[in-house]
């Protein structure tokens, strides 16, 4: 499918993001396994690369090379390092807000800083109370002369701890009509962070809470006008959220199926290698066809937002069947490795609790099916891909890569 759906450009991509890993990513994993604390260092130098400005525009300093590109990034991150993976994906969905509901002056301000690396944007919707029930949300905007002044929690914000500018959606008013989103620096009166929580897997990774205590915020600083916050939500998570969380999944797969191919040909059972067995034969067999199944709707569907077109249900199955085929082969592995697979001395154990983390954000797997089964009853209420395809559309893909190509653009 990479033949299918990429260019060489798109491969060169491949090639330099996975040495980059490899070199620079890969031996700082122990530390990371041991601290459990947050890979500040780490995350600025993979931001540095550019590749956090993948979707940013050229005229922002950004690459421009859209959805597909960003998810072969993501990818080749994860499968080396599934936090890192996360970072950037995490990333991501801050720059989405910016990129379909900022102003030109917050464009020129921010996108620039985030292409180069010097920033980390992040997106702060979860709080404690409502979970991933958007309209409970009770964090709380009220104006006061040409500023607002935030009151509230929020949970689970990807990039917590290395954040430079938060997108934090808040209620200005009632019902859904009453929420609106806000650009909140990091060293901004008000705005403090609860401590590092170490979870189950992504060491080095922070997903924690933000606490804003009469935190003082320019009017300036509201995103797309009041009211527009529930748009800033979904559209982050659905056309970001899901394509990206895809893009981790996919790259612990990979690497799962890696490491547990190479034992089966160097480890020896009953005078042979394990690969003789024809139930290892099976269970190999079983994690190669997931794997290509997962990557052909992950590529499938950001190829379609990359084309503007109408991708919704594309971006549900992709993030459903990754995460569930990554953790399915993840286990699948530590079955293969036996007794060998639960010591940290062997990824496998990792690559089974980084993979437990995708099933929540942007939708866990119920979610997922729901909204499915309301595409298929035709209940579903419109598609996010179509309402922004103006803003997600790389115009004319093909052609702009081979533009990317001929520059010889290395980032």
């Amino acid at each position: 499918m990479e033949r299918y759906f990429t260019s060489g450009w798109h491969e060169d991509l491949r090639r330099r993001v996975r040495e980059f890993a490899e070199r620079e990513v890969r031996s700082r994993i122990p530390e990371m396994e041991s601290s459990r604390t947050v890979a500040h260092e780490l995350s600025g130098l993979i931001a540095r690369q550019g590749w956090i400005g993948v979707t940013i525009g050229r005229e922002y300093g950004g690459m421009g090379a859209g959805h597909l590109a960003k998810t072969i990034i993501i990818e080749e991150l994860a499968r080396v390092c599934g936090a890192m993976g996360a970072m950037v994906q995490a990333s991501q969905l801050g720059v989405a807000k910016i990129v379909h509901f900022g102003n030109a002056a917050q464009k020129r301000t921010w996108l620039p800083r985030i292409a180069a690396g010097d920033c980390l944007p992040t997106i702060a919707v979860t709080e404690p109370e409502s979970g991933g029930h958007v309209l409970g949300m009770e964090t709380t905007a009220v104006r006061d002369g040409d500023d607002y002044i935030l009151n509230g929690h929020k949970v689970f914000v990807g990039n917590s701890h290395v954040g430079d500018v938060h997108g934090v959606v808040v209620r200005t008013g009632e019902g859904s009509k009453g929420l609106s989103a806000f650009l909140v620096e990091a060293d901004r009166p008000g705005f403090s962070l609860a401590p590092h929580r170490p979870a189950m897997g992504l060491h080095g990774f922070s997903f924690g809470e933000l606490i804003f205590d009469n935190c003082r915020v320019p009017a300036a600083n509201l995103l797309g006008g009041e009211g527009k916050g529930l748009a800033v939500a979904y559209s982050s998570s659905v056309l970001y959220g899901r394509p990206n969380l895809t893009a981790v999944s996919l790259g612990i797969h990979q690497a799962a199926f890696e490491e547990t191919t190479a034992l089966c040909i160097e480890r020896e059972r009953y005078g042979a290698p394990l690969a003789k067995l024809n139930s290892i034969k099976l269970r190999l067999g079983r994690m190669k066809s997931r794997l290509m199944t997962a990557r052909l709707a992950a590529y499938h569907a950001v190829h379609l937002l990359d084309q503007g077109l109408p991708c919704d249900a594309e971006l549900m199955n992709a993030k459903f069947l990754n995460h569930e085929s990554a953790v399915e082969s993840a286990r699948d592995a530590m079955e293969i490795h036996a007794a060998s697979g639960l010591f940290t001395d062997r990824p496998v154990e990792r690559y089974l609790r980084d993979a437990h983390h995708i099933y929540a954000p942007a939708g866990t797997s119920d979610i997922q099916l729901l909204r499915l089964g309301e595409v298929a009853l035709g209940t579903a209420k419109g598609q996010w891909s179509e309402q922004l395809s103006g803003l997600v559309r790389t115009a004319e893909p093909r052609r702009r890569l081979g533009q990317l190509e001929t520059a010889g653009l290395s980032s």
